[in-house]
Formats: C-alpha cells, sequence, structure tokens
C-alpha cells in the first residue's frame, strides 16, 4: 500500500513555532527514510497552534534533506493568490528538485474571516473566480495558453524539465468536479469530512477527463491516524491530542457531553491501535475509496511519538 504524510506543523504544548517547523523538517527526512510516497504541508494563516502560512518556504529546506520522497502543498489555497505567481514558485522548486514536486490546490480560507481579508479582500468573490483561475494555473504550468491569450507570450520561468503535478485537495463534490473536468489528481480529506467521501471520489472518476496532466485518475484518501507498540498507547496518544484540540486554551479542564461526542466521533473516523491493527483499517479505507495512495496525519502530544508513529507505519507497511 502506498502511505504518504500530511503535516499540519502543529505547534505543540510547551513547544515554539520554531521547534514545530524543525520538526516538519525532521518528519519529512523520516519519511524519505521510512518509504513513504510524498510530503505535504498545510496552508494555515493565524493560528497560534499551526505554524505554516507558507508551504514553498518550508518545501524548499525540506527538499534540501530529503533525497526520494515527493514533496508538496497540502494546500496552496489558491483563492488568495496570483496563479503566475504560484505557478512561478513551484516551477522554482522543480527545477531545483525535480520530478518530485507535487502542487497541491484549496479552496478554503485557511483562517479566520479577518485573515483572508488581510491576505486577498473578497474571500467570497475569489472563491467564485476559484475554478477559472486553477485552470489559469495549469496554462502556465503547461505552457499552453491560446495564442490570442493576453499570457501567450510569457512563461512561469524557470521552466522545469517537468512541471509539479497538479492536484486538487477537498471534501465536496465541488472540488471532485473542478478535479475531473481538468484531468488532474484528486484527493480528498477523508480525515476532515462527514460527507460520502467514496461517493465523491467514485464522481470524480466517473466524469474525469485526460488532458495532458493524468491519463486517468488518481486518488488519494487522507486519513488521521496514530499507531504505536500497544494498543493502548496508541489510543492514550490519540486521546490526549484529541482533547487539546477540543479544549483549546479553555481554563474549564473536564469535558461536557457535547465534547465527549465530538471525541468518540473523531476516534471513530481514525485509524488507531498497533502497526497491524492500523494498517488493516487504512487498507480498508482504501478498498471503500479504490484509492491510489493513503497519505496520513497524525497529531500526538509530542513531536517523538509523532515521528516514532510514521516509523511504525512505515516498517510494517514495507516488511
Amino acid at each position: 500500500m502506498k502511505l504518504g504524510i500530511l503535516d499540519q506543523a502543529p505547534v505543540l504544548e510547551k513547544s515554539s513555532p520554531a521547534e514545530a517547523l524543525r520538526a516538519s523538517i525532521e518528519l519529512a527526512a523520516e519519511g524519505d527514510k521510512a518509504g513513504f510516497t510524498r510530503y505535504w504541508i498545510a496552508e494555515h494563516h493565524s493560528f497560534q497552534n499551526l505554524s505554516c502560512p507558507a508551504p514553498e518556504v518550508l518545501l524548499g529546506l525540506i527538499g534540501e534533506k530529503t533525497k526520494h520522497i515527493r514533496i508538496g502543498s497540502g494546500a496552496v489555497l489558491l483563492p488568495h493568490y496570483s496563479p503566475f505567481k504560484v505557478a512561478e514558485t513551484f516551477n522554482m522548486l522543480s527545477v531545483l528538485f525535480p520530478d518530485r514536486i507535487d502542487l497541491g490546490i484549496g479552496r478554503a480560507p485557511g483562517g479566520s474571516a479577518e485573515a483572508s481579508i488581510a491576505l486577498s479582500g473578497n474571500f467570497l468573490q475569489k472563491v467564485k473566480e476559484m475554478p477559472d483561475k486553477y485552470k489559469e494555473l495549469l496554462h502556465f504550468l503547461k505552457s499552453d495558453f491560446p495564442e490570442e491569450s493576453l499570457y501567450a507570450k510569457i512563461s512561469a520561468s524557470p521552466l522545469p524539465q517537468k512541471p509539479p503535478v497538479p492536484w486538487v485537495l477537498g471534501t465536496s463534490s465541488k472540488s471532485a468536479i473542478l478535479a475531473a473536468e481538468t484531468g488532474t489528481s484528486y484527493a480528498f480529506g477523508h480525515f476532515m469530512s462527514d460527507k460520502d467521501g467514496p461517493e465523491i471520489v467514485q464522481s470524480y472518476k466517473k466524469q474525469f477527463v485526460s488532458n495532458g496532466f493524468q491519463p486517468e485518475p488518481e486518488v488519494i484518501a487522507a486519513v488521521s491516524a496514530v499507531c504505536a507498540e500497544t494498543e493502548e498507547k496508541a489510543v492514550s496518544l490519540a486521546e490526549a491530542a484529541l482533547y487539546r484540540q477540543i479544549k483549546q486554551d479553555q481554563k474549564e479542564t473536564s469535558l461536557s457531553s457535547s465534547e465527549k461526542d465530538m471525541l468518540h466521533l473523531s476516534k471513530a473516523k481514525m485509524a488507531i491501535g498497533t502497526p497491524d491493527q492500523v494498517l488493516q483499517k487504512l487498507e480498508n479505507i482504501q478498498k471503500q475509496y479504490e484509492a491510489d495512495e493513503i497519505m496520513v496525519v497524525t497529531h500526538t502530544p509530542d513531536y517523538e511519538s509523532r515521528t516514532a508513529s510514521y516509523r511504525l507505519l512505515g516498517k510494517y507497511n514495507a516488511g
């Protein structure tokens, strides 16, 4: 089974943003050694507990610390940005790290309304424009604007021998349709969706039209997982991380009934346990989605147990 890493660069309790970013670089290097297919870093804005607003900056450092693993954004939030600038940036990464760069694209704001306004003004209007911006981005990546286009005579330099591979990331039929219509790969966020993911993925596959990027549909399902040497330890790590996510900085330490329900619902969607238990659940999810790959996002109370979780998965998956 192909396994990838989705990292959100969390700032854990009693740690700093600098420590979080260094831990992300180390995690990517560990994933490279353990045989993971790819490493993606997420984009968030004005979150005190998430440290990466600029995936492209971190990817430049990670590329130097790794050799084989594909690296990319999970995702660049395109409504905020110029397609030309995004193409330039990821083409440059592709020149530096040939045939290793993924360009994951999303439409979420990645932060509060105030952060979105600070980034790009009227976000709701930008979201409406997102499908057209994505198609424009693809033209810049392929350098194939029609002759009559305003952009026909410019290029998103430097041009790599092989452009970055575009992916649409999402949790809705809108994102699936966009990926299908543009003939690009699709990553579904199972860990953050209450919708019928397999049905959405099937709609992507049925409507897929090849346009030069992908000859046929390609799917990743992103799943939250915590792995440890014993089931008890894995459950303890997962519950501690979920508790912190639910309570945030609240002074009240005990969980309300609704918060307990939230914790149990979150655990039910996760793969938690020993390597054999986690891999079995991931394989079941892969079959449900008919996915080409499973991307794992792991939250634990400390960076050491997070890295250990991925290391165990990589070891047992390879074996």
